[in-house]
């Protein structure tokens, strides 16, 4: 993968953190930031909450939403969502 690749993989146009919220609230909280969004705009989400792992995949899978990327530290999951337009 080259460094130009690398770098529009973790592109995001907002970011929102929701360190410290439990399910359902990082959930909750993407949902209203990518509703104010653009379409084909990206949202990083940060959440500390290792349920919030499967909680994102349920949601993008659901609401049509695309999960672009995820990295992860010990304690902090981060999220690229990606508002599709369908």
């Amino acid at each position: 993968m080259n460094k130009a690749e690398n770098t529009d993989k973790k592109h995001s146009d907002a970011e929102l953190d929701a360190s410290g919220l439990y399910c359902p609230l990082p959930v909750l909280r993407a949902k209203k930031a990518l509703d104010q969004m653009s379409d084909n705009s990206i949202l990083k989400l940060i959440a500390t909450d290792p349920g919030s792992v499967k909680d994102i995949e349920a949601f993008t899978q659901q609401s049509g939403y695309k999960l672009r990327d995820t990295d992860h530290t010990e304690d902090t999951f981060v999220f690229y969502i990606e508002k599709r337009v369908i």
